[in-house]
């Protein structure tokens, strides 16, 4: 995760719709928005792992990850109007589902 996730997120972001059908704006700025993000959001729980104490690693990258995802309900509430315990629900089960999909996927 990191640069490549992010281009690849905000290219595909650019291309799902020319702002007039949704309203969300120019397909540009909301590509170059989400890239970035992908981007500090990969290179945010990724850091820890420079602290050379693993268990202290993990868990610093959990606490990220815990902001990260409070975040995007924040943001998911505050301006696309989602119900906060909707917006919450729907985070946090994308967050524990790609969790589980990294945890079997390291496993295999």
């Amino acid at each position: 995760m990191g640069l490549g996730a992010g281009i690849s997120m905000g290219f595909a972001e650019a291309l799902s719709d020319d702002g007039s059908l949704t309203g969300r704006g120019h397909p540009y700025v909301r590509g170059v928005v989400c890239g970035l993000m992908t981007t500090l959001g990969g290179i945010g729980h990724t850091m820890p792992y420079l602290i050379a104490n693993l268990h202290l690693a993990t868990s610093v990258a959990i606490g990220v990850v815990i902001f990260e995802l409070a975040a995007i309900s924040y943001i998911r509430h505050r301006y696309m109007e989602s119900p906060w315990v909707s917006a919450t629900v729907q985070v946090v089960l994308g967050g524990v589902l790609v969790s589980l999909t990294w945890i079997l996927i390291g496993s295999s």
